[in-house]
């Protein structure tokens, strides 16, 4: 079984923000408050330590009051080069990868992620949920992930290696979906343009 105090979350708000026109995601607001504060409040609950990973505005992640961390690899290279920079970081066994656009993901992700990786035996697991045509479909940035990973990431990354699928295909994977009853269909949606975070907050 994994402890919750030996996982470590990052929230990922290291992007260009390009499709909502260069803005920093996670500091657009949800329901009046940063979309990556509503990920921090709920992941905080599901984890050991926290951190953020953000490559500008640093000093407004800050004010959350939980270490942020720029990438460890230059130009925006990416969700990988967050899970890259997080491992290095990483003093717990475990570490758990959320976006800062998804404020609403399931508020027992961790424990689920948790137990499938610990029955399964495997190296990192990864979330699948229904999409709005209901094909179960995985949701690579919320993922488990063993910390002695870091080294088969840092091989990956240097050899140019961007896609999280791509990397996660050499270990032992194991799928978690988040379609029983009860799971809220709209849990992984993110808001990648300010039109998709104006529709989140209506529903």
């Amino acid at each position: 079984m994994i402890e919750t105090a030996d996982i470590t979350g990052v929230i990922l708000a290291g992007g260009r923000g390009s499709r909502m026109g260069g803005v920093d995601k996670g500091l657009q607001n949800f329901n009046g408050m940063p979309m990556a504060m509503h990920t921090l409040m709920r992941l905080q609950p599901q984890v050991g330590e926290i951190m953020i990973n953000a490559n500008r505005n640093l000093g407004a992640y800050e004010s959350f009051g939980v270490p942020v961390w720029p990438d460890v690899i230059g130009d925006y290279a990416g969700p990988l080069a967050g899970f890259l920079t997080a491992l290095e970081r990483c003093e717990t066994g475990w570490l758990v990868t959320t976006p800062c656009d998804s404020p609403l993901f399931p508020q027992d992700l961790v424990a689920r992620l948790a137990k499938a990786a610990s029955d399964q035996q495997a190296e990192i697991a990864m979330a699948a949920a229904p999409e709005e045509d209901g094909q179960l479909r995985t949701q690579p940035v919320f993922c488990l992930l063993r910390v002695d990973l870091l080294e088969s990431l840092v091989a990956f990354t240097h050899g140019g290696g961007r896609k999280i699928d791509a990397w996660t295909a050499q270990h032992k994977t194991v799928t978690v979906p988040f379609d029983q009853p009860g799971d809220d269909p709209r849990a992984f949606f993110n808001a990648n343009t300010l039109a998709e975070l104006h529709r989140l907050e209506q529903t």
